[in-house]
């Protein structure tokens, strides 16, 4: 079966069965220099190509490293997806960082982020290893390598994990920033996707992800809407609250109407935001019934206005 799979492994890469290649990854250390062969040069040249070639043929599927290790023909391929991950953009996640934010979903009972890393993966989050690699994203991140140079920059100062966290952040406002550079951001700690949730629901900065309102973005990606913390009234709503009131009232304003699909340049109105109806220091509850959507232009007339809203 071995030998049969190499005669005819060009065949192989125009089917798609092209990770039969997982079956190579076995007998690693007489397969390892073959991997140069097994990718044609005009499609991949160099080990950093051959495994990109191999990622993009699989989005979101679970790759082993010892996969990419047959694939780049190298001993330092690891090596070769940090370079595609920092330097060129590439959306490549470790088991590592998806056990994070298992970790923390599970912490907080989140059971919609489990559920979209399960549908986004195609298996069950909790079971990826350290050592296995996911392309989340089929197009290049042209921006991401500007990005690790901030991250480089902030990831040397003193202060806390928040800290740093959220400089970055504001440093790029609106962008979509990865897991993988939250986790790096973090020295490696765990407690990453933690200080997320917390500079979200705790200090009400507008971090968004795709299990917090913005369906629109993809598992594991993380946006600032805007530089800018909620009101101290309209802080500490857990996720689950805050997207049942999003989905009820149909993720607009309910002033004006005004939705994300209405996003412009021109148009001070920029975001969505919670507002409670009777005040959190008031005792107001996080509850639904307790909570309205409102643009950030009709949030700020509300805390302006006296009586206030009941």
């Amino acid at each position: 079966m071995l030998v049969d799979l190499l005669h005819n492994f060009k065949k192989e890469l125009e089917s798609p069965n092209l990770r039969a290649i997982k079956l190579l990854s076995r007998p690693i250390i007489s397969l390892r220099d073959l991997g140069s062969s097994l990718i044609p040069s005009e499609q991949a040249a160099s080990a950093r190509d051959r495994i990109l070639f191999y990622l993009r043929k699989y989005p979101r599927f679970v790759v082993d490293g010892d996969e990419l290790m047959v694939v780049s023909g190298i001993g330092e391929w690891a090596r070769r997806v940090r370079e595609l991950r920092v330097e060129f953009g590439w959306w490549i996640y470790s088991g590592v960082t998806v056990a994070d934010m298992v970790e923390d979903a599970r912490t907080t009972e989140n059971d919609a982020e489990l559920a979209s890393l399960k549908n986004a993966l195609g298996i069950d989050p909790s079971k990826i290893k350290p050592d296995q690699y996911v392309l989340m994203r089929v197009e290049q991140d042209r921006e991401a390598a500007h990005r690790w140079n901030v991250l480089n920059e902030i990831r040397k100062k003193k202060g806390s994990v928040s800290d740093r966290i959220i400089e970055y952040f504001r440093r790029n406002v609106g962008q979509e920033i990865t897991g993988e550079e939250l986790k790096y951001l973090a020295k490696d700690k765990k407690e990453w996707a933690r200080r997320v949730r917390e500079l979200r629901t705790e200090q009400g900065w507008p971090i968004v992800t795709k299990n917090s309102g913005r369906t629109d973005l993809a598992v594991g990606v993380y946006v600032l809407e805007e530089d800018r913390q909620a009101y101290e009234h309209d802080r500490f709503i857990p996720d689950p609250i805050r997207v049942a009131v999003l989905q009820r009232d149909g993720f607009k304003c309910i002033e004006c109407d005004w939705h994300r699909g209405m996003l412009s340049p021109t148009d001070p109105r920029k975001m969505l935001e919670l507002h409670h109806k009777k005040h959190h220091k008031d005792r107001g509850g996080n509850t639904v019934d307790n909570l309205i959507t409102l643009c950030n232009v009709h949030h700020d007339e509300q805390h302006r206005k006296t009586p206030r809203l009941k």
